[in-house]
């Protein structure tokens, strides 16, 4: 029984030594290559970087990156490989053999591994074919198309394995479009009629670049049948991609506009409460705005190791800070200019300018930039000619999100039921015992408040500064004025009209252009329609 046993885990422990024996050779290979790298041979580097590509190490990867990126180095006094990272006198330095952290060194104490044009291609080619064994498939989807213009018989024969083995379908989309392209170079005149009809689906710039060519190569040319058969191929995949990237520009243009649309609706709402119910043209709206996008900035400050987080913290602390503020503006000066437009115009106008000047004394005058968490980052890729930026989308969300809260709060709630009644008929309400200064208080409050939320998503898309709120408290009494003082919905379509027509007319007219015509547009507007698209109703409406 103790015999068999033995035997058993003898056969165990070579088992595990043969599966084991490729890793110990691989790790030998590379570090034996690694420290060819230290020698001033170009022949004996590229020789040196080839091995360590071919040596599937797991350091294979960030050594063939440092070096390209001029960060592999050997230290003078160790004579070892290191990576380095940061700039200055003095750099962090990781181990180039097994990645461990060694510290911090003078610059001095480090001699660069140098490396010509030749080994960067190179390079540039290794970094790719190790990429399409990555863990991630937008890596290595990313992988493939930088291969795109240099394909080579190497680097098609990795893509024809991996396409063989590959589960995830974008990637595999991309391995067919890659294999069609290096086929497209075949001499078999079947074989690239079938790639040039293969490559009709894909949108990226580098097919089309070689369809183009391929059609003006053979224009003007005497072909037989099959020239000609792969000519019309090529001219009806070149035409089916112009037109799918037309329909595409145009899903993107609608994408950004909606996103413009609905920054402009959140910044909007805010002031649509207050201006609709109260009659207060508030000039501090844009500075209300500009708080919140500083308490996002304040929180993130607060929790540096929790930025994943910090924008579900910075909602609610910038919908009280601003909400807060607001309520001190109502309470100590607009309560006092009821009923005198002009009076509150130039007041709320003032306490703008104090809110900024006091935001430049207590954070500078400089402007701070949000980071963005990890979620909110990247893309969202749909196809070569058309991907759609995280950022923007949340933001669309959130901003959904927020405008259907406020129209449930208003229509379902004792609150929303007593500010509707002050916007229709403020004598009337105050006479069914509605405390009128208690509602404006609150209406104030709430639109500030809204107003701070449109901070905290202006915080992702530009820097915050003290001049953020003056960049935007225009385009939100536009929004207001077309969509109709006090109307929610009408505020809605009229930030997502101006927003598409805005990005529809920027690639013909140029932003500022842009802006002009939406404001002439909306002047005209308004002399035809006073009261917007969306006029309130009610008894006192009127007047």
């Amino acid at each position: 029984m103790r015999l068999a046993s033995t035997w058993i885990l003898a056969g165990s422990c070579v088992a595990v030594l043969l599966a084991a024996g490729p890793s110990v050779a691989d790790e030998a290979q590379f570090v034996e290559a690694l420290g060819n790298l230290k020698t001033s041979s170009f022949i004996t580097k590229t020789e040196a970087a080839k091995e360590i590509a071919a040596s599937d190490a797991e350091q294979a990867f960030v050594v063939l990156g440092a070096l390209l990126e001029g960060r592999l180095y050997v230290r003078k006094a160790e004579n070892d490989v290191v990576v380095a990272v940061g700039s200055g006198d003095e750099v962090e330095i990781a181990s180039a053999a097994h990645g461990g952290t060694l510290g911090a060194v003078a610059k001095t104490d480090l001699k660069r591994i140098i490396i010509n044009n030749q080994m960067r291609i190179m390079l540039r080619s290794d970094l790719a074919r190790l990429s399409l064994r990555a863990t991630d498939p937008a890596q290595r989807r990313k992988a493939i198309v930088s291969l795109f213009d240099s394909l080579n018989e190497q680097t098609v024969k990795l893509m024809r394995a991996a396409f063989v083995t590959e589960e995830d379908a974008a990637v595999k989309a991309t391995l067919a479009t890659a294999l069609a392209l290096a086929d497209l170079d075949s001499l078999d005149t079947k074989t690239q009629i079938a790639a040039a009809q293969t490559l009709g689906s894909s949108m990226h710039t580098a097919v089309r670049n070689r369809l183009a060519a391929l059609v003006e190569s053979g224009a003007d040319d005497a072909l037989d049948e099959q020239g000609r058969q792969l000519l019309a191929t090529a001219k009806a995949s070149l035409a089916q991609i112009e037109h799918s990237r037309k329909i595409y520009g145009l899903v993107e243009t609608t994408f950004f506009g909606l996103s413009l649309g609905f920054v402009l609706v959140l910044a909007a709402t805010g002031l649509a409460i207050t201006f609709g119910v109260m009659g207060v043209i508030n000039m501090a709206h844009g500075e209300l705005m500009m708080l919140g996008a500083y308490s996002t900035w304040v929180v993130q400050q607060a929790m540096p190791e929790h930025l994943e987080l910090s924008l579900f913290v910075a909602v609610p602390v910038a919908f009280i800070v601003a909400g807060l503020v607001g309520v001190a503006i109502e309470r100590g000066v607009v309560r006092f200019l009821y009923g005198r437009p002009l009076e509150t115009l130039l007041a709320t106008f003032g306490v703008s300018l104090l809110l900024q000047q006091t935001v430049r004394t207590i954070f500078s005058p400089l402007n701070r930039a949000v980071a963005t968490p990890e979620w909110m980052s990247g893309q969202l890729y749909l196809n070569d000619a058309l991907s759609i930026n995280y950022n923007r989308l949340y933001i669309i969300i959130f901003s959904i999100v927020v405008f259907l809260s406020l129209v449930t709060l208003l229509r379902y709630t004792t609150l929303g039921l007593q500010i509707r009644a002050v916007a229709q008929n403020r004598n009337m309400a105050k006479a069914m015992g509605v405390r009128g200064g208690w509602i404006d208080a609150v209406t104030f409050g709430l639109g500030s408040g809204v107003a701070g939320l449109a901070g905290v998503a202006l915080s992702q898309l530009t820097n915050v500064g003290p001049n953020l709120g003056q960049s935007h408290i225009v385009d939100s009494f536009m929004v207001v004025v077309f969509g109709g003082v006090g109307n929610l919905w009408g505020t809605l379509m009229a930030g997502l009209s101006l927003g598409i027509a805005n990005k529809f007319l920027e690639p013909f007219a140029g932003a500022v252009l842009a802006k002009i015509f939406v404001l002439v547009f909306i002047i005209l507007f308004i002399q035809r329609y006073p009261r917007g698209l969306f006029p309130q109703r009610g008894r006192a409406a009127e007047s």
